[in-house]
């Protein structure tokens, strides 16, 4: 029993840690490591992965036309928008419901956050409805009966429109838990924060906000910008839910999320969807490591 007690006493963190760390390693780690390892064969799901060395990522920046031409550059422009567009307009919502009583506060943080639990067929059914490519359509039916177009623009199925609509629905569904901690952590902010800031000069609101509510919550700020970037770049299937068709229209809303589905599921090459899964990994983490360096600890 002694022993027992000795052996809680000195391992204990790693006891408590240890459902944690389990979780991590089979459903972060191992998964990583299989998807850099399968990235290094040509694997069908069929027959036993064969080992072809760096060929995947050389036909993926030398020889794969579509994702150096529009799969790369959709994704990072529509990160680049969503990203920090979502992130910015979370904290300005946050923000203003924390100066709201409690139960208006509640109800409209409910109705702002539930866009975001919303999956990409739901979105096609709330979007499709308003960009249906006929004269019913809500956006068709407004611009015809004001005669700015003569006839029904098929917004969901056109190169020229897909993408401005995609991160139109970015935005719209990007109140997410990064949404949650920037309310939580505005609420907690210690009131005589303010009040001794108010003895010392400072009088407008834009000075709280600068001075008192960003240093006071760069945990959640940085909690809040990882979850950003990581749903942003993990935007599962919107394109694809929206036109109705992988690959989108002209490739005009094709992101590598949607190239991986399109090779792997599709095409069943899991060692060149598991390529562009490593370039995406990367991708996530170097918009990581920028927010960390915004927002992280400088100790």
């Amino acid at each position: 029993m002694e022993r027992i007690k000795k052996f809680a006493n000195k391992y204990s963190h790693w006891i408590l840690l240890s459902p944690f760390l389990i979780c991590f390693v089979l459903f972060i780690l191992l998964p990583i490591v299989c998807a850099v390892f399968l990235s290094f064969t040509q694997y069908d799901t069929v027959q036993a992965p064969r080992f072809v060395g760096l060929s995947n990522y050389l036909t993926l920046f030398t020889g794969d036309r579509e994702f150096m031409q529009y799969v790369l550059p959709n994704t990072i422009v529509y990160a680049l928008i969503v990203g920090p567009g979502g992130y910015v307009l979370s904290f300005l919502l946050a923000w203003l419901l924390s100066q709201l009583t409690k139960w208006p506060r509640t109800i409209l943080t409910i109705v702002i956050y539930s866009p975001s639990v919303l999956g990409a067929v739901a979105q096609k059914v709330v979007w499709g409805v308003i960009f249906s490519g006929d004269r019913v359509g809500y956006l068709n039916s407004m611009l015809l009966s004001l005669k700015v177009i003569e006839q029904p623009v098929l917004w969901l199925t056109s190169s020229r429109f897909l993408m401005p609509i995609m991160i139109l629905v970015g935005l719209w569904s990007s109140m997410g838990v990064g949404f949650l901690a920037l309310v939580s952590g505005i609420m907690n902010v210690d009131g005589e924060l303010y009040e001794a800031a108010a003895i010392d000069g400072v009088r407008k609101r834009w000075q709280e906000i600068l001075y008192i509510t960003i240093p006071a919550i760069k945990p959640q700020m940085l909690f809040s910008a990882v979850m950003a970037l990581v749903g942003t770049f993990n935007s599962p299937g919107m394109g694809v839910a929206l036109s109705g068709s992988n690959p989108t229209p002209g490739y005009a809303g094709q992101l590598i999320v949607n190239h991986m589905d399109d090779y792997g599921f599709l095409r069943y090459e899991m060692g060149y969807a598991a390529a562009l899964s490593v370039v995406l990994l990367i991708l996530v983490w170097l918009f990581s490591r920028v927010a960390y360096r915004l927002f992280g600890e400088k100790e």
